[in-house]
């Protein structure tokens, strides 16, 4: 039962954080801005993106963008919610690898469904490297990916 409730707290405070960052942002920082926090390196900015990861899907019609923006992750997220929710064998870091996929995943949902779009506001720039713009579900999603490639490496034991 506290394992249940960890994960769900985990899962709100990834979607929490996220929507209070693009809050913030929608709120005090224009479109477009070009705000450098960190001299070059680190670049705070206001941009909807209507498509996906880097705007994939921007140019689809409104069905297929429902069905494969909204419907499609919804309802994976949603069986991959109640799959970790089910499991009791889990590894702790999976768990916070998944309620971190999930959290971000939902966070960047809220905004497609409720603003049509999701605010992205960070890009960061070191030499000739140089991110796309992102946000807070992103970094969620990123961090629980890179936990699961690591934990499965070795471990074929790790299903969901």
């Amino acid at each position: 039962m506290y394992k249940k409730i960890g994960i769900l707290v985990l899962v709100l405070l990834n979607i929490g954080c996220d929507q209070l960052s693009k809050d913030i942002v929608r709120k005090n920082v224009a479109p477009m801005d070009y705000i450098q926090v960190v001299r070059e390196n680190l670049i705070l900015t206001n941009v909807e993106n209507t498509g996906a990861m880097l705007g994939f899907g921007q140019n689809l019609s409104p069905i297929p963008k429902l069905i494969f923006l909204q419907i499609l992750p919804v309802s994976v997220l949603l069986i991959l919610l109640f799959r970790v929710l089910q499991k009791s064998n889990l590894n702790k870091w999976l768990i916070i690898a998944f309620a971190f996929v999930i959290g971000g995943g939902i966070g960047n949902l809220i905004d497609r469904i409720i603003h049509g779009s999701v605010t992205d506001f960070f890009q960061i720039k070191i030499g000739i490297l140089r991110t796309g713009i992102f946000n807070m579900a992103d970094v969620s999603v990123t961090i629980g990916v890179l936990l699961i490639l690591f934990l499965s490496i070795g471990n074929k034991k790790i299903a969901v």
